[in-house]
């Protein structure tokens, strides 16, 4: 039976790349997004590239808890044990605290926190059984670096960080493994219409690299945090 990674938000960038790239390495996928049509295109590409392994698609919004729920249901009707658990649904608003709309905190705390914080919890139980698992939280530099504009999303993803640090304390005795990702600018629908060089942003295939890296390592060492910049720093 080949390995299974569950990984949300996999129908562009980054979490495209991790299906592309554990798929390569004969892992079989489930992974969900919002968009249907998004999905449905997902799962002939990879089913036509890599016909030795399995992908599951599901239509969800992570957001709401209901859909995580029923997310949780389709992967354990699977009856295969989740390897690898990689938390990368999110979205960016930009504004400050001072100025963003009602609701704007709600729904990025939703979505970049809620969203990873309610899926560990309806998968961990198993991993913990098992002593065995990974799971990576795509945070962000903006976990660590506060900045004018970030307002809602970086406090989202500093709550990401911090619950990443948190699980990892749980774990650890029983083996399961937690790598909270920060990347910084990546080419991704984020940054759709911004008048910037794409050589100025990281590959998703490169962040995608970095996790699959960590994940080789020997069941004696755990990377915590990955911080990944492009090489010109920050925009």
């Amino acid at each position: 039976m080949n390995k299974l990674l569950v990984v949300t938000g996999g129908t562009k960038g980054i979490g495209k790349a991790l299906v592309m790239l554990f798929a390569e390495k004969d892992f079989d996928i489930i992974t969900c997004s919002r968009n249907q049509g998004d999905l449905d295109q997902l799962e002939r590409e990879v089913s036509v590239q890599y016909g030795g392994i399995s992908i599951s698609v599901y239509q969800a919004d992570l957001s709401v808890r209901q859909d995580v729920d029923k997310f949780v249901k389709h992967i354990k009707s699977k009856n295969q044990p989740v390897d690898v658990l990689i938390n990368n649904v999110g979205i960016f608003l930009p504004g400050q605290i001072n100025q963003e709309p009602e609701g704007t905190l709600k729904k990025l705390i939703e979505t970049n926190l809620y969203s990873a914080y309610d899926l560990t919890k309806g998968l961990i139980g198993d991993m913990m059984e098992r002593k065995k698992g990974h799971i990576f939280n795509i945070c962000s530099t903006a976990s660590i670096t506060p900045y004018i504009n970030g307002g809602s999303y970086c406090i989202s993803k500093f709550a990401l960080y911090g619950m990443s640090k948190v699980l990892r304390e749980e774990m650890k005795t029983y083996n399961v493994k937690v790598t909270a990702v920060l990347p910084g600018a990546t080419l991704t629908a984020s940054w759709d219409g911004a008048d910037i060089p794409e050589e100025r942003f990281m590959k998703p295939d490169d962040v995608a690299a970095a996790i699959w890296n960590a994940y080789e390592m020997s069941s004696q060492t755990v990377v915590e945090d990955m911080i990944l910049r492009p090489q010109l720093g920050d925009i």
